[in-house]
C-alpha cells in the first residue's frame, strides 16, 4: 500500500509538473509593441491599459510607441524602429495607409506578425484587422442626427484623412441619402489638433456671413470637448453635438447635456485581444508570407469587430462607472 501510495504521489507530481510546463510557454523576454499616432490621447491610454493587462496575464513585455502629435511620417519611423527591436509581434493603428503599407509588408517579410487595430491598411500584408465596424458606427451616429434634427438641418463634420474616419463619414452619408433636407455644409480636417475644431466652430457661430449650423459631428476622439467649449462660450447650446469615443471629458459633457451623445468604441479590447492573438501566432507559427485573404482555410479572420454603442444621458452613468472602476484597479 505504501508503495502504491508513493506511486500515486509521483504520478500526481508528474501531471502537475506537466501542466505547469504547459502553462509557462511565455518567455519574459517576449515583447509586443503597439504603434500609433497622437499617443498621449486618452483613447490610446485606454488601449495601452488593455495591452498592459494582456501582457501581465502572459508575463510578457509590452510597449507603446508613436509620436505625441498627428505626424504620419513620424509614425512610420516609430514602426521601423519597433521592427528593429525584433519583437514577437506588432499592433499598429494606421494613420496613413499609403505610407504604412510598405513598412507593414517589410515586417511580414522579416517574419514579424503584424495586426492592425483601430485604423486599417487593407492593401498591406497585415494578417487581419481588429477594431470598429466604422461604417456601422457612422450609421449609428447618422440615425441620431436624423432623429434629433427631425430630418432637416445643416451639419458640419470634424475629421482627419484616415480610412476609419472615411468609413464613418460614409455611414453618415448613407443615413442622410434619403433625407435631402439634411445638408452637409463642410467636412473639416482638424489635422490632428483639436484646437482647430474649436476655431472652426467659432467661425460657424460668429461669422455673420456663415450659414446657420444645426449640428456639429466629430468623427474622431479629441475634438468633442473643444467643439462643446465653443458652443458654450457662444451660448449656442441649442446646437446638436455628436462626439466620438468615451474619454472622461466627453462623457461628462454628455452627462451635462452639452454634448448630446457620443459613439463608443473599445480601444482597450482592441489592444487586449490583439496582443493575445499575436502571442498565439508567435507560439504557433504560420507562413506569414501566405495570402490568407484568398484562403478558405485561413487560421485568421479578415476582421474582428469589437463593437460600438451610442452613449447619451440615459446610459452615460454606466460608462462613467466603468471608467472609474477600470482606473481604480
Amino acid at each position: 500500500m505504501k508503495l502504491y501510495g508513493r506511486f500515486v504521489v509521483l504520478v500526481a507530481l508528474a501531471v502537475t509538473t506537466s501542466l505547469l510546463v504547459g502553462c509557462s510557454r511565455h518567455d519574459n523576454n517576449e515583447r509586443y509593441i503597439l504603434v500609433t499616432v497622437n499617443s498621449k490621447l486618452p483613447y490610446w491610454q485606454t488601449a495601452s491599459a488593455g495591452l498592459a493587462k494582456a501582457a501581465a496575464q502572459y508575463g510578457v513585455k509590452m510597449d507603446v510607441r508613436g509620436p505625441e502629435t498627428y505626424d504620419t511620417q513620424a509614425e512610420v519611423k516609430e514602426f521601423r524602429d519597433a521592427m528593429a527591436l525584433k519583437p514577437a509581434g506588432i499592433l499598429v493603428s494606421v494613420a496613413d495607409s499609403g505610407l504604412m503599407q510598405a513598412p507593414i509588408n517589410d515586417a511580414i517579410e522579416a517574419g514579424i506578425p503584424v495586426i492592425t487595430i483601430d485604423a486599417d491598411a487593407p492593401a498591406s500584408k497585415r494578417l487581419f484587422f481588429i477594431g470598429t465596424n466604422n461604417l456601422q458606427a457612422g450609421r449609428l451616429g447618422g440615425q441620431r442626427v436624423l432623429d434629433k434634427l427631425h430630418g432637416k438641418g445643416n451639419i458640419v463634420f470634424y475629421t482627419m484623412p484616415q480610412t476609419n474616419m472615411d468609413e464613418r463619414l460614409k455611414g453618415y452619408r448613407d443615413v442622410f441619402a434619403d433625407h435631402p433636407n439634411l445638408k452637409i455644409v463642410e467636412v473639416f480636417n482638424i489635422k490632428g489638433d483639436a484646437g482647430n475644431a474649436f476655431d472652426r466652430t467659432q467661425h460657424w457661430l460668429t461669422d455673420k456671413s456663415a450659414e446657420h449650423i444645426d449640428a456639429f459631428v466629430c468623427l474622431e476622439a479629441s475634438s468633442g470637448k473643444d467643439v462643446a467649449e465653443a458652443v458654450r462660450r457662444n451660448n449656442a447650446t441649442d446646437r446638436l453635438i455628436v462626439a466620438m469615443d468615451t474619454d472622461d471629458a466627453t462623457l461628462n459633457l454628455v452627462k451635462s447635456g452639452l454634448i448630446d451623445s457620443t459613439v463608443a468604441q473599445k480601444p482597450y479590447t482592441m489592444a487586449f485581444y490583439g496582443l493575445k492573438q499575436l502571442d498565439d501566432i508567435h507560439h504557433y507559427p504560420v507562413d506569414l508570407k501566405k495570402d490568407f485573404s484568398t484562403d478558405s482555410f485561413s487560421p485568421f479572420p479578415r476582421f474582428v469587430d469589437t463593437g460600438t454603442s451610442l452613449v447619451d444621458k440615459v446610459n452615460v452613468d454606466l460608462y462613467l462607472q466603468g471608467r472609474q472602476e477600470a482606473q481604480s484597479k
